[in-house]
């Protein structure tokens, strides 16, 4: 077997293990906020921009209405964001923060940031990473997969 089929030289296997690894650690700072990864990158996307249509929101996160509609509910439930129909289209909803979303930013970044720069990335650039991941998701955003 040619040995650039094995499992462990398999790009896509590292960006699945990187992945796996980042939810799993943005869960355990994320817990005492009672938020999951995803709820957490909704609010990311809100903490940018405010009074954002769900579709908007959608598009920015790459996930669609089905994915997204029970992870904002959700939200909606635990007092972060709130839900209110467009006035211009009545098929469209406008997703704001609540007071709990915008008080909790502060302390929701810091423990992401004191985690980070807990790990000792010696031999690791993170903005390399960042760059070669953008340029990566970018060429596949041109394919047609």
């Amino acid at each position: 077997m040619n040995d650039s089929f094995k499992l462990d030289q398999q790009l896509c296997f590292e960006v699945y293990k990187a992945s796996s690894n980042f939810a799993k650690m943005y869960a355990r700072i994320l817990e005492p906020f009672n938020l999951t990864f995803s709820q957490y990158l909704v609010l990311v996307v809100l903490w940018e921009e405010d009074h954002l249509f769900m579709k908007d929101i959608g598009e920015r996160l790459g996930l669609g209405t089905g994915t997204l509609n029970p992870i904002i509910n959700r939200m909606i439930e635990n007092n972060y964001l709130t839900k209110q129909q467009s006035t211009t289209d009545k098929r469209a909803f406008v997703i704001s923060l609540t007071e709990l979303a915008k008080i909790n930013h502060t302390p929701i970044e810091r423990g992401i940031v004191d985690k980070l720069t807990s790990f000792n990335f010696a031999d690791v650039n993170p903005i390399i990473i960042m760059n070669n991941l953008k340029k990566l998701n970018a060429f596949f955003g041109e394919m047609d997969l």
